[in-house]
C-alpha cells in the first residue's frame, strides 16, 4: 500500500500566468539536474483540506518548475510513542520519503493559534538520525499554512522553528493564504488571487535554494561535535594547525 497522493491535473494550472514564469528557475546557479526532489506534507484529514489543496497546488507549480514531487498521505499514520509504531508500514513510508528528498514542503492549517496535531505527528515521527542517518539534515524547506480567518502567521512560525530543530534550511519566503476557503473553487483549484501568486514565489524560491545547496549541503551540515562522537579525525592537513 503507498501512501502517495496521487496528484490531479498535474499539468493544468489556469491560475498561472506562464509567460512570466521561468520554467528553470535555478539555472545558472547550480546543475538543476537530475530534478529537484521535493517532499510535500500537508496537516488536515479532512475530506476538503485545505492544506492538502495548498499542497497540490504547490506541487504543481514544483512540476512546472522541473522538480519531481512526492505528497505523503498521513491519514492511517499512528501517534507518536504508540507502541511500535517505529514499525509501523506509514512511519516508515515517510521517513523514506523523508531520505528521498532534498527539500521539502510543509502546510498547516492554523488551528487555535498553532499547526495541527497531524501535522506535528508526521514531523514527530522524523528523527534526527537514524542509525548514520539523518532524514531531514540538510534538506532545504517551504513553510504554507492556511487559515479560516483573517491572515496569521502563528503556524508557519511554528514550522519554521520546527525546521530550524530539524537542521533544515528553510527559504526565507513563505505562504499564508486567508480565508481558504474563499480561495478554492468546488473543484479544489486555488483562484486566481495574490495569495496564489505568493505560492508560486516561494516555490519558485525553493527549487532556487534546493539545487543551490545540493552540491554543498553536505559539507555544510558537517559538524565538529558529530566528527569527534563518531571519531572520525579530519583528513585536510590544513585543518591542523
Amino acid at each position: 500500500m503507498s501512501r502517495l497522493r496521487t496528484l490531479p491535473d498535474p499539468d493544468l494550472l489556469p491560475a498561472l500566468h506562464p509567460e512570466f514564469a521561468h520554467r528553470r528557475p535555478a539555472l545558472g546557479l547550480a546543475a538543476d539536474q537530475p530534478p529537484p526532489r521535493i517532499l510535500l506534507l500537508y496537516g488536515s484529514l479532512r475530506e476538503r483540506s485545505y492544506s492538502r489543496l495548498a499542497v497540490e497546488e504547490a506541487a504543481r507549480l514544483l512540476q512546472f518548475f522541473g522538480a519531481e514531487t512526492r505528497i505523503f498521505d498521513p491519514s492511517d499514520l499512528p501517534w507518536p510513542d504508540q507502541s511500535g509504531t517505529d514499525d509501523h508500514p506509514a512511519v516508515r513510508e515517510l521517513r523514506e520519503l523523508s531520505l528521498w528528498s532534498e527539500g521539502q514542503v510543509w502546510c498547516s492549517p492554523e488551528r487555535h493559534g498553532q499547526i495541527t496535531g497531524v501535522m506535528k505527528a508526521q514531523i514527530d515521527h522524523l528523527p534526527l538520525s537514524i542509525g548514520a542517518v539523518r532524514p531531514t539534515q540538510g534538506r532545504t524547506l517551504a513553510v504554507m499554512q492556511v487559515s479560516g480567518g483573517s491572515q496569521s502567521f502563528n503556524a508557519v512560525n511554528t514550522l519554521r522553528l520546527l525546521g530550524r530543530w530539524m537542521r533544515m534550511f528553510t527559504i526565507p519566503n513563505q505562504s499564508s493564504v486567508a480565508k481558504a476557503w474563499q480561495e478554492f473553487d468546488e473543484a479544489g483549484r486555488m483562484k486566481p488571487s495574490a495569495y496564489y501568486d505568493r505560492i508560486v514565489d516561494v516555490m519558485e524560491e525553493l527549487v532556487r535554494f534546493t539545487v543551490l545547496l545540493r552540491p554543498r549541503a553536505t559539507q555544510l551540515v558537517d559538524r565538529y561535535s558529530e566528527r569527534r562522537a563518531a571519531n572520525q579525525p579530519v583528513s585536510d592537513p590544513l585543518a591542523t594547525l
